[in-house]
Formats: structure tokens, sequence, C-alpha cells
């Protein structure tokens, strides 16, 4: 490997057991490239989020990736040309280029390929989606962009997920959103479940759907991957439903990132085998 290192980065809140650096360096050595990748909590700095954005920036990052709580909140700075990109209003990776930000969503486009990799070409039917925020809004969109029938949206707040659906309907009208008061009327005869929030994620624990409403669906996905195992993960392979861990949606987000900031393919098979390696483990 020769040359400068390219510079990465992560800004976001509880992300301390994030294996985003671990992804994008072994990527990096797959395709002989030098690459740091860097950990920014913008409370680490008594800074603004938008402070950390602007100094990555200034200080020769390539690129960042952006996770809860801004993934929506970083839009406003950003050029978006993927018109469903646009809709969503959320983006997870920046592009620092001489014209100014460019915003991406690998959330979007790497759930798509998950899903895929995991279910095949099955219809996702009717899905419960919990939590309307950054990473909701891009499996929305991928849901609907993937012929969901139907995706019942609920959010704490409600206004999210109004806003949500009115956002879906205005790009993907065949499928029907609605939007549901809790999360038992949004589970109640659907083929999928979906998490989207960040009950789980290590630090913060609990589960989205209550064990008891875990029966008679299909499939399961959990956006947490830190653990990999989570309440909710567990659940639903105890009922007997097909399940995609956050881990696959780590994986491909990833590597769609890590596409747009080097210009290179790294071989998902390979990545996958030495993430596996470094953490000891097969993720499921």
């Amino acid at each position: 490997m020769v040359g400068s290192p390219i510079r990465l980065g992560l800004i976001g809140g509880n992300i301390a057991e994030s294996k985003a650096p671990e992804l994008h360096v072994i990527a990096g050595r797959l395709c002989g490239l030098p690459v740091t990748y860097e950990l920014l909590r913008p409370d680490d700095f008594g800074r603004s989020f938008e402070d950390v954005l602007w100094q990555c920036r200034d200080d020769g990052f390539r690129g960042v990736n952006i996770t809860y709580p801004y993934k929506e909140r970083v839009v406003a700075h950003l050029a978006v040309a993927d018109p469903a990109v646009q809709a969503m209003g959320a983006c997870n990776t920046v592009l620092f280029e001489p014209g100014g930000p460019r915003g991406l969503n690998t959330d979007y486009s790497g759930f798509i390929v998950g899903y895929r990799n995991t279910f095949g070409n099955a219809s996702p039917g009717r899905v419960a989606l919990a939590g309307a925020g950054g990473v909701g809004r891009a499996i929305g969109f991928a849901l609907a962009r993937l012929g969901a029938d139907e995706l019942r949206l609920f959010d704490l707040d409600p206004q999210k997920a109004e806003a949500l659906a009115d956002a879906i309907r205005a790009v993907h009208g065949h499928t029907v959103i609605r939007i549901s008061e809790s999360v038992e009327e949004a589970a109640g005869g659907a083929d999928g479940l979906v998490n989207a929030t960040p009950l789980g994620m290590g630090g913060i624990g609990g589960c989205p759907f209550p064990p008891e409403l875990i029966a008679g669906q299909r499939w399961a996905f959990d956006a947490i991957y830190t653990p990999v195992d989570t309440p909710f993960m567990l659940a639903a392979r105890a009922a007997g439903l097909a399940a995609m861990s956050g881990y696959e949606l780590f994986l491909y987000q990833g590597t769609d990132a890590f596409q747009h900031f080097t210009g290179r393919n790294v071989a998902e098979d390979r990545l996958r085998a030495e993430l596996m390696r470094a953490h000891d483990r097969v993720p499921v």
C-alpha cells in the first residue's frame, strides 16, 4: 500500500462499539489502499454536530458516515442527487468534494441487497416498521422499492411516522401505508417485523416488539448490530421466523459506502471472512 491514507470517519452518538473502523480499514487493505477511520462523538468534543462535520472537511477527510441521531439533520448541508434519497430526507454517507459535500444513503441500497441475499425474491408482504427516524426512513423506502404490499409505521413521535408515510406515498404509490398507534397494532397479522429504533443497542437494551407479539410472521429484521444477537433477534428465531440481523445491513451499507469513498469494489466474501476472523465469531 502506498500513498497518503484515505481518511474516513463516523459521526454519531452511541458509537463506542461500532465495527465500522474495522470494516473500512480491512476493506482498504484488501484493495491495497491505506485507510484510517475515526469515531467522532460531538458530545466528546463539547461541539455541535455541524462543527464536527466541517472540521472533518477542513482536516482533509475523504468522507464520513453519519449515524443516529444525525442522519436527518445532515441533509440540510448536502447536495443530494438521488430523488429517492431526497424524498426520504436522511443520509448516512457524506463525500467531501470540491464543489461541496454530497450526500448518499447506503442504508437504503444496503438493505435492498441484504434483503435479497437473505430472503431471495420473496415479497416483504405486510410489514410492521418500528421507528421512523433516519434508518427507519431508509428502510421504509427500501421496503417499498422491494414491493411491500403494506407498511405499518409506528413511532413514539406520530408526526415522524406521518412524515415518512407522506414521503413514501409520493414516490411509491403502490404500497399501502398505515400509521399504527402501537406496536401491537402494527404487528398483528404482519408478514415481517422490522426494528429501526435504538432499542436493543449496547448500552440501551430493550426489545421493540414484546416476545408475545412475535409469532405467526414470516420474517424479521433488526437494524441493530451491536450486539448482533439482540433480544429481538433471539425472540424472532425462537418463534421460528426467518431472520436478518443488523450485521447484514452493516456489511452491505459499508461496502457500498466504501465504493463511494474510494472508487473501489471490495470482494464481499473476503471482507466477510476477515471480519468474522476479527470478531472471532460467525454472525447470523
